[in-house]
């Protein structure tokens, strides 16, 4: 015997709602299958879920184009982020720049290394301290690193800044798309239950296969258990 199973995806419920709105047969005045309080429920559902569902789809694609800018452009700022820090601990190395002005750059005066660059926020955080570091030097009279100067590093470090920000907006925005659809499906599975329930109980007195096929047309979804077979 088969057994019903509400829609699992957004797609599958807006398929059940659209299939009760198109057919014809379950508006009829004499013989009428489902409440016209349900059937007044199943418009404003469909829509509202189709609008939410399409919205968020929107959202998404911008969010993954500003995904796919980011990736070139951190390589980029993280190079010459990395790049100067290591020319200013060779510089610090051969005495030519005092040892505490390393902490000017966000650093310990004992760094020899260069510290993880790796995710996007280390970076920003980073190199925002390694141009203010650089400028602060500068402004007591030390001579400028070149190769890269801090130009190009602030330069690359903004590009980088800007899209990794505008990504993020478009990820907060899709999260809250995704919210608002999720928000929804209680309410329309709720519907669509109560619909289903009017629609078998219409045809309840109807033998096996003739009420499941009448069933299935007007969108209720059924499922066979593993190994069970397909008489119906």
């Amino acid at each position: 015997m088969p057994y019903r199973r509400l829609p699992k995806t957004d797609v599958a419920r807006l398929k059940v709602l659209k299939t009760v709105l198109e057919n014809n047969d379950i508006y009829t005045v004499r013989n009428r299958v489902v409440d016209w309080s349900v059937l007044n429920k199943c418009r404003p559902a469909y829509d509202r879920l189709l609008t939410a569902v399409e919205q968020y789809k929107v959202r998404l694609v911008a969010q993954k184009r500003a995904s796919a800018r980011i990736e070139p452009l951190q390589r980029n700022a993280m190079m010459y982020v990395s790049h100067f820090l290591q020319v200013l601990l060779l510089a610090v190395e051969r005495g030519e720049i005092k040892r505490s002005y390393l902490e000017l750059y966000g650093l310990a005066a004992d760094s020899t290394a260069v510290p993880q660059l790796k995710s996007s926020e280390a970076l920003i955080s980073i190199g925002t301290k390694v141009v203010e570091g650089e400028k602060q030097r500068l402004k007591r009279g030390g001579l400028p690193i070149y190769n890269p100067t801090i130009g190009k590093v602030a330069t690359h470090l903004d590009i980088f800044r800007e899209v990794y920000l505008d990504h993020r907006r478009k990820m907060e925005i899709s999260e809250k798309a995704l919210a608002n659809i999720q928000a929804l499906r209680p309410e329309i599975d709720e519907t669509i239950l109560e619909l289903w329930n009017q629609i078998e109980a219409h045809y309840a007195e109807l033998p096996p296969e003739t009420r499941f096929n009448a069933c299935r047309k007007l969108g209720v979804i059924y499922y066979y258990r593993r190994h069970e077979p397909h008489i119906y």
